[in-house]
């Protein structure tokens, strides 16, 4: 199950993916203990660093039980991306690697010529990650989608240029830009893509089974898989994925009960690293997902969008536990 990329070994094939607001060290290092393998930072924007925005540099915080772990930066530009990564090897931060986003299409990043919008510019793209791959002390990777739209489907072209590049891992997620995260991932473009090319491939899209998984891995031939929304309020998902690709026998489901005990580990995470205000705001746009898929929760469900402390939230918790054991679901 181990494998390797510019040096850093990897102990399994399951991947966090990088979501903005979502994939703080706290959610990280609570997901770690249930067979995540590799993760990364929220993104990290080129300019923020180079301007000591304070959120930014949040974003930075590592814990000692995350490794192997990347800094996911993003920019529009050769010079000001180089720029980033100097300045950010000067401050020392404990990172493994850093990943390049050249995938993500919401229109505020694009319009600026970052993320995804790097596709419509190959020639730039490979002259920039060149750059960065020889300024790097780490391994650089990169993630991308498979084109801006339907006519311009161009991941193999993209893909076989950054091999040349010198970068050490390529992640794809199996949508276009236009897209953005609506349809379904199109793995059938992706076919044989891991044999095709020298470096790892993560696949990424709809990753909500072990049977999606599966599917796009081996459609995909890819090294690993990488898990984003289908791990939001799942972790028991990221332990029985870990679990199968090891051992190919498959968990069971877990109850509600056990969700609502992860529901309040996480939300102490979060309060212990961000204070309560911030914390329990965040937990609730992560909350409800830990509910999701069982019946009788919706109540649960509201009182937990509007809960405003952490004691508030262990309550709902204990609520629920209380609840399923009159009425089993």
């Amino acid at each position: 199950m181990k494998w390797s990329f510019g040096g850093i070994e990897v102990p399994g094939k399951v991947v966090l993916g990088p979501m903005a607001g979502v994939t703080t060290k706290a959610f990280r290092t609570f997901m770690k203990s249930f067979g995540v393998s590799l993760c990364y930072t929220e993104m990290v924007s080129d300019m923020g660093l180079l301007k000591d925005n304070q959120t930014t540099m949040r974003y930075l915080d590592i814990d000692a039980h995350e490794h192997p772990i990347g800094v996911q930066l993003f920019g529009s530009t050769q010079e000001t991306l180089v720029d980033a990564l100097k300045k950010l090897q000067e401050m020392k931060h404990d990172y493994d690697f850093i990943d390049i986003n050249l995938g993500c299409p919401v229109p505020k990043v694009t319009s600026t010529g970052a993320g995804s919008a790097w596709l419509k510019r190959p020639d730039e793209l490979f002259a920039m990650l060149s750059a960065l791959v020889k300024t790097s002390r780490t391994p650089i990777t990169a993630k991308i989608r498979i084109g801006w739209d339907e006519q311009s489907i161009n991941v193999r072209q993209i893909a076989k240029g950054i091999e040349t590049t010198g970068v050490a891992l390529l992640s794809v997620h199996s949508r276009t830009t236009q897209q953005m995260y609506t349809g379904t991932a199109q793995h059938d473009q992706v076919v044989n893509l891991g044999q095709e090319i020298k470096i790892p491939l993560i696949i990424s899209g709809d990753i909500f089974t072990i049977d999606d998984a599966v599917n796009a891995m081996e459609k995909t031939k890819a090294t690993a898989v990488l898990v984003a929304r289908g791990g939001i309020g799942h972790p028991h998902f990221i332990k029985q994925l870990d679990h199968y690709l090891k051992t190919q026998e498959r968990l069971p489901d877990l109850g509600v009960q056990v969700q609502a005990d992860y529901l309040e580990q996480l939300a102490i995470k979060l309060v212990e690293l961000k204070g309560e205000v911030i914390g329990i705001r965040e937990l609730r746009g992560i909350g409800t997902h830990f509910l999701s898929g069982y019946p009788f929760m919706n109540q649960f469900k509201s009182k937990l969008t509007a809960a405003n402390t952490l004691v508030e939230v262990q309550a709902i918790s204990t609520a629920i536990r209380q609840h399923i054991a009159v009425q089993p679901v």
